[in-house]
């Protein structure tokens, strides 16, 4: 505990919550109040740790081969479980990456069945040296998301075959190809139907064109009618196409059976009149939304912001799209080799013949006149008039740059109530700290 605390001293963030006891009963006891209190918790755990309080004593008692005598692990149980693995299967996700799933007995974790759990990519599973007929120990990662954490080999009573990584997509059986130093395996198809499943299922979500009931069963549907190859088909789509098409449909209630019913007229008119009002999102919207590698909404708004039409975007080199802050050469090149690929250009120009809009309004300020051009903020600490995403695209509106952590680049710190760590960075270095009050005059005057 000194040394925690010397620690702190220096600036360092230390473990929070630690406690010290003078009895195993009384570190148990507030484990178990812990424990109820983990729905509460600002982050997450999976456990709580006991650790020797004394250097001295540590020494004496040593290490195993794997893991310290001084130190044990509490895990919370319901939120891991132990099950065989009984099958590996492959799928191919929206920019082509091939992502291995573990099929696995049913087991209850957190009160949900779990019978499916990524298993990440190739390496994750020379590394789990996972194989089929594993047990394996599968925990739910925020409570959530289903992972199998490792192999209880001690049970692995007889051979098994390690897992052989396919060498073609399962879809299109293209030869896959491994991302250069990287860890994703990926078919390098544009045109594999397994990816063009799951873009057009990203092309209508919230996070995409956000088109209303274009979910994975209605683009199923239109697939199996194949009446969709690519995003401009979407808006070629009519009601009396959609209306009549026979639609296998999971049946509500006990059974669960699947029956085949009609589209419909009204859901027809809801589909077509959700997908045309989404022509006039502009070009960063659409951008973020056609599964271009490296390519999500923050990045298409920088990037639009300098080049806000299809063809000054086409005209710019790879070192242009770099030169943009926050635009390294990673997502330069991605974005660069789309719009002047096959594929990439199609795409665009196929949009443009149905409509969509592929520019985005400039707004025209004369230089200097934003009030935090050029200025980097950084915000902390709670806040009463803004949620932590306004202000950051408050400050983003206004010229400025939102950051996450303090540097030496920082020009103000906005620091709300209980502002932690970043405070003390800013005091350091000598950052100006601004309140929220005076954060609202800076940009009202």
């Amino acid at each position: 505990m000194d040394f925690l605390k010397e620690v702190a001293g220096y600036g360092i963030p230390m473990t929070p919550d630690v406690q010290l006891f003078d009895s195993w009963q009384d570190a148990l006891a507030a484990a178990a109040k812990l424990d109820e209190s983990v729905p509460d918790l600002p982050f997450e755990i999976d456990g709580i740790v006991f650790k020797v309080n004394d250097f001295a004593v540590r020494e004496k008692l040593g290490m195993r081969s794997k893991s310290p005598r001084w130190l044990i692990a509490l895990k919370l149980e319901r939120y891991e479980a132990t099950t065989t693995l009984e099958k590996i299967s492959v799928q191919v996700g929206k920019t082509g990456a091939i992502t291995p799933v573990a099929h696995l007995a049913p087991v209850n974790i957190a009160d949900t069945t779990v019978s499916r759990a990524s298993l990440h990519n190739a390496d994750e599973i020379e590394r789990l040296d996972v194989r089929v007929g594993d047990v394996v120990v599968v925990e739910k990662a925020g409570k959530i998301i289903p992972k199998v954490v490792r192999v209880e080999k001690h049970e692995r009573t007889k051979k098994l075959p390690k897992f052989k990584f396919p060498v073609a997509c399962p879809k299109c059986k293209t030869e896959l190809v491994r991302d250069e130093g990287g860890v994703y395996i990926r078919c390098p198809n544009p045109q594999c139907p397994a990816q063009l499943k799951q873009r057009l299922i990203y092309f209508g979500s919230r996070p995409g064109m956000d088109i209303d009931g274009l979910g994975e069963e209605v683009v199923d549907l239109l697939l199996t009618h194949k009446l969709v190859h690519n995003y401009a088909d979407l808006y070629r789509l009519t009601v009396e196409q959609l209306g009549e098409l026979d639609w296998k449909k999971q049946r509500k209630g006990k059974d669960g059976k699947l029956v085949e019913v009609k589209f419909g007229k009204r859901n027809a008119e809801n589909l077509v009149k959700g997908i045309a009002g989404t022509k006039e999102r502009g070009l960063a919207r659409v951008l973020s939304s056609i599964s271009i590698r490296h390519i999500g909404p923050r990045v298409a708004s920088l990037i639009t912001a300098k080049y806000p039409t299809v063809e000054l975007l086409r005209k710019a080199t790879t070192e242009d799209l770099a030169s943009i802050h926050e635009i390294g050469d990673r997502i330069a090149k991605s974005l660069h080799e789309f719009l002047h690929s096959g594929y990439g250009t199609e795409t665009l120009d196929a949009l443009a013949a149905v409509g969509v809009k592929l520019e985005d309004e400039v707004q025209v300020t004369e230089a200097g006149s934003l009030p935090l051009e050029g200025k980097t903020l950084v915000v902390t600490g709670t806040l009463v008039h803004f949620k932590r995403d306004e202000i950051k695209k408050l400050i983003e509106s206004l010229g400025g740059r939102a950051s996450g952590s303090v540097s030496k680049n920082t020009d103000y710190l906005v620091a709300g109530e209980k502002a932690g760590s970043k405070l003390d960075k800013a005091n350091q270095l000598g950052v100006e700290v601004l309140t929220e009050e005076q954060f609202r005059e800076l940009i009202e005057s």
